[in-house]
């Protein structure tokens, strides 16, 4: 993680050297600091950061992604007259095994309008969702498994 501490570093050095404090001009700089530490590599060794780095943005714009189409989604069951909720409790059975990656896992999907994480099985082997979308269970469960547990998972292994 020292790395990225030299890259927000960096970053701060870019915007005072350029008398310009923000965020589009830090953005310029971490990606200028990135490139140059990225550059670097073979004087300081190789370092996990330029293999997640990507990892994560990439998971952000896919969660970013997926939180607006769920509010388009509820919004849309709410302004319309008609209900297409179809409410439901489905046991997630989870590849997550940490407690961190667990936490963060049922954090945002209790974030994405119309899902809520309630429980946890004693083992941490089932996450209980509650979805109100939920036209076919199994769907769902895959939904939830194939798409945001293993970007989850990918990001924080």
């Amino acid at each position: 993680m020292n790395v990225f501490f030299w890259n927000v570093f960096f970053a701060i050095v870019w915007s005072l050297a350029t008398e310009h404090v923000d965020p589009t001009n830090l953005g310029v700089g971490f990606v200028l600091g990135y490139l140059v530490l990225w550059f670097s590599q073979p004087a300081f060794g190789r370092s996990n950061y330029f293999r997640k780095l990507p990892q994560v943005v990439s998971f952000a714009a896919f969660y970013l992604w997926e939180l607006l189409l769920s509010n388009f989604r509820v919004a849309y069951d709410v302004v319309t007259p008609t209900n297409y909720m179809r409410p439901g409790v489905i046991a997630v059975p989870l590849d997550a095994k940490t407690d961190a990656e667990i936490t963060l896992l049922s954090m945002l999907i209790t974030l994405t309008p119309g899902t809520l994480s309630l429980d946890l099985s004693a083992d941490k082997s089932l996450l209980f969702i509650h979805g109100m979308f939920v036209e076919d269970p199994d769907a769902f469960r895959a939904s939830i498994k194939d798409r945001l547990e293993r970007r989850v998972l990918e990001v924080m292994r």
